[in-house]
């Protein structure tokens, strides 16, 4: 019989919001002036973003915001089992090794082979690390 993964969806919900809301201060307050620069975007460029509107792309990173912590929660019963580690270290170990594991590798190409700089990777794996860390967290003490 297989074993019942339990979901706290609370938790993922939340998780959700928070990548979101570090999402915005990544790329808003904090670092986004220096990525639109390493971008390479044009002022006419981001005013015809924001034209089209923005509803849509922020609806899909909420989706896709929701997905990414319901399947760490998945990794994180699954890694705290084997390792009978729990809480904040659990949350910690499971975000590190799914950023250091996939993020890291799958986002490489985007230097490797799209031309953009190391800046500009280092600025997004950035935002990666500190959001599956806070993510793994959450679930975690939420657990």
């Amino acid at each position: 019989m297989p074993m019942e993964v339990p979901v706290n969806y609370l938790a993922v919900i939340t998780s959700a919001v928070v990548n979101m809301v570090i999402g915005t201060l990544w790329y808003g307050p904090l670092f986004g002036k220096k990525w639109i620069a390493l971008m390479k975007f044009t002022p006419e460029q981001m005013a015809e973003g924001k034209a089209k509107g923005m509803g849509k792309l922020y609806a899909m990173a909420a989706l896709t915001s929701f997905l990414m912590a319901y399947v760490l929660s998945h990794s994180l019963t699954f890694a705290s089992a084997y390792t009978e580690t729990t809480g904040v270290t659990a949350g910690l170990m499971v975000g590190f090794w799914s950023w250091l594991g996939f993020a890291v590798p799958i986002t490489i190409s985007s230097v490797l082979w799209e031309g953009k700089s190391w800046t500009l990777w280092i600025l997004n794996i950035g935002y990666y690390l500190v959001t599956l860390l806070a993510v793994g967290v959450i679930l975690a003490v939420w657990q």
